[in-house]
């Protein structure tokens, strides 16, 4: 990973930076993004339009560039969070042509909110950083898209052969390549983008979701959660463009025999086969998605490895691929589970569909579950996950143990 260096002129005006993005960074980019739409209107195809409309794409742009400017010098830190935006790039098909664009209205917002406080010299400073950090992404990302074999923004056609209900919120799709051809490898707990044409906004968009299934056996699978609007904040109409704009369409539109345009597999949050350390799988909701890839896949290349599933959720109306895990871990006697439902419905019963009532507690389990040498993956909301990392922390598993799959300003906190 290419590390970027500050010249020794414009470092102290970054430095100077950090307070003033604190402040003033969420109105920044709106203004930004407002001043990129406005201009290329074409590129609301690659964002999160919905995302756009609750505000929270501003604030985790805000995030970054803070994180950015506030850890310029140290490259340790932000190795792993460009190893992240990489990946989601590569996912989107951002384009080398892209990164003028973004750096001009970036300045030219930066200009605009600060207005006399954004001296030449702040601004060369920001023009010298911007080019540093994506000198670095567009060397990597052509990495990525060179070991894919596909341009940047080049899609394949897959054909849904088969829909399957696994929850009350969620369904799976089973996919196979359109053309018949043999559909690419991928590491247990990576991703695709999913690209849908939405009517309502006349609007491409795209949507990340994690591969359910092992590799190599003949077609990916995705599980798509249903996702409720959300109510309007901050004057927004978030309402109107629910936050499940595409899961939504997929549930609803989208059965066996149709086609979907989809991006090559990607993520860095990947099982490392040769690591015979025991596995301990924690997750919430749809993260259990990457979990069950992963499941699967160290049952097949590593039989012997001992795993420990741990899974949180409303109830068994929400426990998606539930009998999925249970057969395996029949099958398989170095898999343990433990499920924790929130809140059990009348025909769930504790012990047979789940061990904890409420919230997944790690505090209570015992050593076998979280044995101090296992390598911990996490995947659910971002509260669910800190909880669980501290509660892994409290007993004594290292940092460099627990991997996590997190995107937007949860994946900077560690920065900030």
């Amino acid at each position: 990973m290419i590390s970027p260096v500050l010249s020794a002129a414009s470092r102290p005006y970054i430095a100077a930076s950090v307070p003033v993005l604190r402040e003033h960074g969420v109105t920044i980019t709106r203004c930004f993004y407002q001043r990129l739409f406005a201009a290329h209107p074409e590129l609301k195809n690659i964002f999160n339009m919905p995302n756009q409309q609750s505000g929270t794409q501003q604030q985790a742009l805000a995030s970054a560039i803070f994180a950015y400017a506030a850890n310029i010098d140290n490259p340790e830190a932000l190795a792993p969070v460009i190893s992240r935006i990489v990946q989601k790039h590569v996912s989107l098909g951002i384009r080398e042509e892209h990164y003028p664009i973004v750096g001009k209205h970036l300045l030219g917002a930066i200009a605009e909110i600060l207005g006399a406080a954004a001296i030449p010299e702040l601004l060369a400073a920001w023009a010298e950083a911007y080019g540093l950090l994506a000198a670095a992404l567009i060397a990597e990302e052509r990495k990525q898209y060179q070991a894919h074999g596909v341009e940047p923004g080049e899609y394949r056609s897959v054909t849904v052969v088969r829909k399957q209900k696994e929850s009350d919120s969620v369904t799976s799709f089973y996919l196979q390549a359109t053309d018949g051809s043999t559909l690419p490898s991928f590491q247990p707990g990576q991703y695709i983008s999913v690209a849908v044409n939405i009517e309502q906004l006349a609007l491409r968009q795209l949507r990340q979701y994690s591969l359910s299934d092992a590799p190599d056996n003949g077609h990916w699978r995705i599980s798509v959660k249903r996702e409720p609007g959300n109510a309007a904040t901050d004057g927004a109409a978030a309402g109107a463009h629910p936050a499940g704009l595409v899961s939504n369409l997929l549930h609803d539109q989208y059965q066996e025999g149709d086609v979907l345009w989809v991006s090559p597999p990607c993520g860095d949050f990947v099982l490392q086969q040769e690591d015979r350390r025991p596995l301990v799988l924690i997750s919430a909701g749809v993260g259990v998605t990457p979990m069950m890839s992963m499941l699967h896949s160290s049952l097949q290349q590593s039989p012997q490895r001992p795993v420990n599933f741990l899974y949180a959720t409303l109830n068994g109306r929400h426990h998606p691929l539930k009998g999925e895990l249970n057969n395996l871990r029949r099958r398989h006697g170095q898999v343990r589970s433990h499920i924790a439902y929130e809140k059990p419905a009348d025909d769930d019963h504790l012990q047979k569909d789940y061990q904890q009532q409420g919230y997944l507690q790690l505090a209570q389990l015992p050593d076998v579950l979280l044995p101090h040498d296992g390598s911990y993956f996490l995947c659910g909301p971002a509260p669910f996950m800190q909880i669980q990392r501290d509660a892994l922390l409290a007993r004594g598993v290292a940092e460099h143990q627990i991997q996590q799959e997190v995107f937007g300003p949860s994946l900077l906190q560690h920065l900030q």
